[in-house]
């Protein structure tokens, strides 16, 4: 589904037509923050328990870091359905370009002709939602390129093209 802004000015955005990761993605996202940020805030204050009993002041410093734990972790899941819907990818005539970020936005160029291997993902929850993550590999050694929350369908015709258009402007390689 195409987003409704995402043209940003002086990058040459303009006119493009981004694609939006499925909205089902925002769940596997809280779950994964709400349980991370549940066992770093329970274990923190068990260890403020802990060693409050002996009477020690590293107790209070465990509480006092697991109530920052706690917040933190509640910042992330409010902000979590907002930073998924920034998220969003365009098939461009000579590059894909991946957008993502609230407040640090960050646009990724992968140029057709540099993509090596184009890769799908699907982990348990993913499968379970009918979601796929795609991953490219290029020339660069330090690509970390990835769309998560594709619809699973999508995924593997998003793949196939991307291949499909990698191998007919292979550059270089």
């Amino acid at each position: 589904m195409p987003l409704e802004r995402l043209d940003e000015p002086g990058l040459g955005l303009t006119g493009t037509t981004w694609n939006r990761v499925s909205p089902k993605l925002v769940w596997t996202e809280l779950v994964t923050v709400l349980v991370i940020g549940v066992v770093v805030t329970a274990g923190c204050v068990l260890l403020g328990v802990v060693n409050d009993g002996f009477g020690a002041p590293a107790g209070t410093v465990w509480t006092l870091v697991g109530i920052v734990a706690a917040i933190v972790t509640l910042v992330t899941a409010v902000l979590t359905p907002r930073r998924i819907r920034a998220i969003g990818y365009a098939l461009r005539d000579d590059d894909l370009v991946l957008r993502r970020g609230l407040m640090w936005q960050r646009f990724t160029a992968v140029p057709y002709g540099r993509m090596q291997l184009v890769d799908v993902n699907r982990g348990p929850l993913d499968r379970a939602l009918g979601m796929s993550e795609l991953k490219f590999v290029t020339a660069a050694a330090a690509t970390n390129v990835r769309i998560p929350g594709i619809p699973a369908a999508d995924a593997d015709e998003l793949r196939d093209r991307l291949v499909e258009l990698a191998e007919s402007r292979r550059a270089g390689l």
